[in-house]
């Protein structure tokens, strides 16, 4: 199987998947159960995308800079900080500690 084909059918199968879900009766979508999961999937899927960003070089775990930025990005927003100004904090951390020599 080529990359082109393996392409060509994880779109074919999203398609397919996407229009079950057309199919299924709108009772089944409207319980709480659903809606609860596809919350909590959101966050899962959100969350793990920020730790393979944070944590991934290629295929080997790296702990440099970005670790303690996202650590400060976390504090500041359990203090309910703007959203423009824990980007500028995590920011500036990584900045410093890259600085001073904590980098890859």
């Amino acid at each position: 199987m080529t990359l082109w084909t393996a392409i060509l059918l994880a779109s074919v199968l999203c398609v397919a998947l996407k229009g079950v879900g057309y199919l299924l009766p709108a009772r089944w979508l409207e319980s709480p159960r659903p809606a609860r999961i596809a919350d909590l999937l959101t966050v899962a899927l959100l969350s793990a995308l920020v730790v393979v960003q944070t944590l991934g070089a290629g295929a080997s775990i790296v702990v440099d800079a970005r670790v303690p930025a996202l650590g400060v990005a976390a504090l500041l927003l359990w203090a309910r900080m703007p959203f423009l100004v824990v980007v500028a904090g995590a920011a500036g951390t990584a900045a410093l500690l890259r600085l001073w020599g904590w980098a890859l």
